[in-house]
């Protein structure tokens, strides 16, 4: 199956650079970050940032928002995320964010850590929500989690 290119914060230069590299966006997620550092003439930390962003979107059902907010939680590839929980992910999350998040948001970080551990996997964030339902049902949110849903949050939040 071929895959699919990720949406990346590229600029215009970036994307001419990665042409006459002849490195097709679909490829960055597999690359070494030196390697994609050495090609966009960045620094290692952008090249990292970029691979990240196309690794957790190489996970079927996951787009770039979420993706982001991972590289916003630490993470920076799917070894680094492997040893995981997504819950624990969702309430540092949502402590991060400071509103609570909509329940698909945990379902899909559950997605992405059970795809750092089975790679070849192809199941999507919705596979996840009874997992979630069950487990919240058993032990709750944490005490200290926001009060605001991400539905009412003011734009500015944004």
């Amino acid at each position: 199956m071929k895959k699919s290119s990720p949406k990346l914060p590229l600029t215009s230069e970036e994307k001419l650079i990665l042409r006459r590299c002849k490195v097709k966006l679909s490829e960055i997620a597999d690359m070494d970050v030196s390697s994609i550092s050495k090609c966009l003439k960045s620094s290692f930390e952008r090249a990292k940032y970029l691979r990240a962003l196309a690794q957790f979107q190489s996970i079927p059902s996951i787009g770039p928002k979420l993706a982001q907010w991972v590289t916003e939680l630490g993470f920076y590839s799917l070894e680094e995320i492997k040893n995981e929980d997504g819950a624990n992910l969702t309430d540092k999350l949502e402590e991060l964010f400071g509103y609570w998040e909509d329940p698909c948001v945990e379902d899909s970080l559950r997605c992405i850590v059970y795809h750092a551990n089975y790679p070849d996997s192809d199941k999507s964030w919705w596979y996840f929500t009874d997992e979630r339902k069950q487990y919240r049902e058993q032990f709750g949110y944490p005490a200290t989690r926001p009060t605001t849903p991400w539905c009412e949050k003011k734009p500015k939040d944004e």
